[in-house]
């Protein structure tokens, strides 16, 4: 019966531990904040500044927290710089000319279409050595069709040699 009567003095000690425990700021504090300030302005990355808060001022953020932090201090993300894509030129048509490239010794010019049309693997625009031009295309199973021009024309074979060899050289794309 004594058992009941005394008092156990861990449990009095409990909210004295719970006083006693370090606690964690949830959110920094002013001096942080400007240090902050100067990470995002060198460039530093949201996910950086979360981890960097953590490990230099013991303060726990989610990613999202970090980002309405910086929101609320009105700072902008600076974006590392990008190297500049390569210039294409303008053209006036949607074609790539190869004049330059595959120019052969019958005259035959070839041209491919930066857009293909639906079903096509590959389009553009021949012209023969006597001036014919013709639309052609490639299919999915690799089956040419030729559209265009005179409905009776036919190239001579050194013409269809030379298409076919400025065809093939301008499907793989430019050789180093």
């Amino acid at each position: 019966m004594n058992d009941l009567n005394t008092t156990d003095s861990s449990a009095g000690n409990f909210s004295s531990d719970v006083d006693n425990q370090a606690v964690k700021p949830s959110e920094p504090t002013q001096e942080q904040k400007l240090e902050i300030a100067k990470w995002v302005a060198a460039g530093m990355g949201l996910s950086d500044v979360q981890k960097k808060i953590n490990t230099d001022f013991g303060v726990v953020l989610t990613y999202m927290d970090v980002r309405f932090l910086v929101d609320d201090l009105d700072l902008t993300l600076v974006d590392p710089e990008k190297p500049a894509p390569p210039k294409v030129e303008d053209s006036v048509s949607n074609t790539t000319s190869l004049d330059d490239q595959s120019v052969g010794e019958g005259g035959v010019r070839v041209e491919v279409d930066a857009v293909t049309p639906p079903g096509a693997m590959a389009s553009g625009s021949v012209v023969f050595s006597d001036g014919e031009s013709k639309k052609w295309s490639v299919d999915q199973f690799g089956r040419l069709a030729m559209t265009g021009g005179s409905p009776d024309y036919k190239p001579s074979d050194q013409d269809v040699m030379e298409f076919q060899q400025q065809l093939e050289q301008s499907l793989r794309g430019p050789s180093l």
